[in-house]
């Protein structure tokens, strides 16, 4: 008697699906007698199957097995590109390589941005175990608010970024906390060395280091090349775990601008201090070679600093020299005048009848200040008489006059490669009437940015011609558009130096061992279309006055303490700027008394 054990669960499950082929594939078919239990438990084994349905099973298992093996042959021969991109749809990914940026330069080297290392700071959430307090010191650490790290680390098993440009001296204070799960990324973040001085000049980058504002974003595409990539495997929290390929980033080219930093230092320290010194608005400055027309120094204030944006509003951020218009009142009056020096209506020494201080043009009244009665040409400049002004600008054609201002610059934007320059606003001759034509000519009914202003003052630095500006370094002489004759530019420069002179409008500037020449300028701002007793003051020249080299234009917004006239506010600001960078340039005195003496560099010797 053969030994039979007791069968469990799994024994008993097989035996009854063998038990229902048997009774399915035996060639006896007729219904069965119910079985004693001794048969029920027959072994399995002494079954007898029909030959012919055996076969039929091993066709059927045979052909399952083929399409398998088929199927894992088309699979692995013919379609793994279509798997390949599945697998890495799902865990390659192509990692962007940053270029280097390019640096900028001022005029001597000195470096005005630059790109220095920094981190991004990964966290895997599931592996993150940060206590309130380490929270707390993460957000002080990165700047990040607490509620948003609080939010990043809450998202189960992920990859999330806590911050990106984090400065290395911070990363190495988050390592020292020691948490376990963060990740430190490569990264870079712009670095400007000049903070507020130079900011409205070179602006700034956004987070993904692309230029939002100034030379950054005027030469974005030039300072950023072109950007690598590389092919990585990672896991499901972002891990790498193998590299595929890499295509190395071709890195951005450096700029070399015209600004000198000790100069552009000079200008933005006398602006703020004429800003708070007169409880102004704003206040700007231009400095301009007028050999090559090379921008020495472009300054705005209020300022920002471009390494900490939580200074950057708006009304900061805007560069006031090349962004912003105004009408620019009694420095728009050497323009008319050179014109009828330049048609021979009028010379130096002509006489102008002023009295009683005001004319009457269609239906305007104009006035001066004082009734100053008969003036030379000279003198006008000098007193910068609005009556001795109009009376020459009307002797001239409009279509006249309107070309000579066109030609040196105004009612269009200055190409220098800056964002935001604007044209300001002159209408054609043909909108003219003679109050229009009278106004204009001591700088109403226009307005302009003071680039403007600077770039047409070049006229009368150079022999008659006016040139364009630049931000890049120029290494040779500009080539500018003649205007007016030479011997009108020497004119006019003689009695501008008038106006510093006593009697002058800017009598108070005085500037060491050099001549100077210029205009005062004190225009009534137009606020709701109509005029308000607030002013902008300014003055712009050229010195030395004999052998000129620069030209600097002074702006001071809403002047409210200790005077609001052009020749009390702004002419020292030209004056204390153009002292120093002449002095900077190592330009030799032109001043007589200077000269007679040995001049500057020769009492320095001794």
């Amino acid at each position: 008697m053969k030994d039979y054990r007791p069968m469990n669960a799994g024994m008993r499950f097989v035996h009854f699906v063998i038990k229902k082929c048997r009774d399915f594939w035996t060639e006896d078919n007729a219904p069965r007698a119910p079985k004693r239990a001794k048969e029920r438990e027959k072994d399995w084994r002494a079954l007898e199957i029909s030959q012919k349905r055996s076969h039929v099973l091993l066709g059927i298992l045979v052909s399952i097995f083929m399409v398998c093996f088929l199927r894992a042959v088309y699979i692995q021969c013919f379609n793994t590109e279509f798997l390949q991109k599945q697998g890495e749809v799902r865990f390659a990914r192509t990692l962007p390589i940053p270029a280097g940026r390019g640096q900028i330069f001022d005029r001597n080297g000195v470096v005005l941005a630059a790109t220095l290392p920094a981190r991004s700071i990964w966290a895997t959430t599931n592996l993150v175990h940060a206590s309130n307090e380490q929270v707390r010191q993460l957000s002080a650490l990165l700047d990040v608010p607490e509620s948003t790290i609080r939010k990043r680390l809450s998202r189960q098993n992920a990859f999330v970024n806590l911050a990106r440009q984090v400065d290395m001296d911070v990363v190495q204070k988050v390592q020292a906390m020691q948490l376990e799960g963060l990740t430190y990324t490569p990264d870079v973040k712009r670095h400007y060395p000049g903070g507020e001085v130079s900011a409205h000049i070179i602006g700034f980058n956004d987070r993904m280091d692309h230029g939002q504002e100034g030379i950054e974003l005027a030469n974005d595409d030039w300072l950023s090349g072109e950007s690598g990539s590389r092919r990585v495997i990672r896991d499901r929290l972002g891990h790498v775990l193998e590299e595929m390929w890499a295509e190395e980033p071709v890195p951005g080219k450096d700029l070399h601008l015209s600004i000198d930093s000790r100069i552009q230092y000079m200008a933005y320290s006398a602006v703020k201090s004429a800003v708070e010194k007169h409880n102004a608005k704003a206040g700007a400055v231009i400095v301009v070679d007028s050999i090559t027309g090379e921008i020495l120094a472009l300054v705005s204030w209020p300022g920002f600093d471009p390494n900490d944006r939580s200074t950057f509003q708006f009304d900061k951020i805007r560069n006031r020299v090349v962004t912003d218009t105004y009408e620019p009142g009694s420095i728009m009056k050497p323009f008319a005048i050179a014109k009828a020096l330049d048609m021979g209506i009028v010379r130096p020494d002509s006489l102008i009848q002023t009295a009683p201080g005001k004319i009457r043009v269609a239906d305007r009244t104009i006035t001066d200040t004082h009734n100053y009665g008969l003036l030379t040409v000279s003198q006008v400049i000098a007193k910068s008489s609005n009556v001795g002004t109009v009376k020459i600008a009307l002797q001239i054609p409009a279509d006249t006059l309107y070309d000579t201002y066109s030609r040196l610059g105004f009612g269009q934007a200055p190409q220098v490669g800056f964002p935001g320059a604007v044209a300001g606003r002159l209408r054609p001759a043909k909108m003219w009437g003679p109050v229009e034509q009278a106004t204009i000519a001591y700088g109403y009914g226009l307005s302009t940015s003071l680039m403007q202003i600077a770039q047409a003052y070049t006229v009368f630095a150079r022999n008659g011609d006016v040139i364009p500006l630049t931000l890049m370094k120029r290494n040779k002489p500009a080539v500018g558009e003649q205007v007016f004759r030479p011997e009108i530019a020497r004119q006019m420069r003689a009695m501008m130096m008038t106006t510093v002179h006593r009697g002058g409008t800017a009598s108070r500037l005085k500037v060491t061992g050099y001549t100077v020449a210029g205009k005062t300028g004190t225009a009534h701002k137009v606020k709701n279309g109509q005029y308000v007793k607030e002013y902008v003051a300014s003055f712009v020249g050229v010195a030395p006055a004999t052998q000129p080299r620069l030209v600097v234009a002074v702006m001071i917004d809403e002047p409210k303490d200790a005077g609001h006239v052009g020749g009390v506010v702004a002419a020292p600001v030209f004056g204390e700027v153009v002292e120093a960078a002449l002095r900077t340039m190592l330009v030799n005195p032109d001043d007589p008394m200077m000269v007679a003496g040995g001049g500057l560099l020769a009492k320095a010797r001794r």
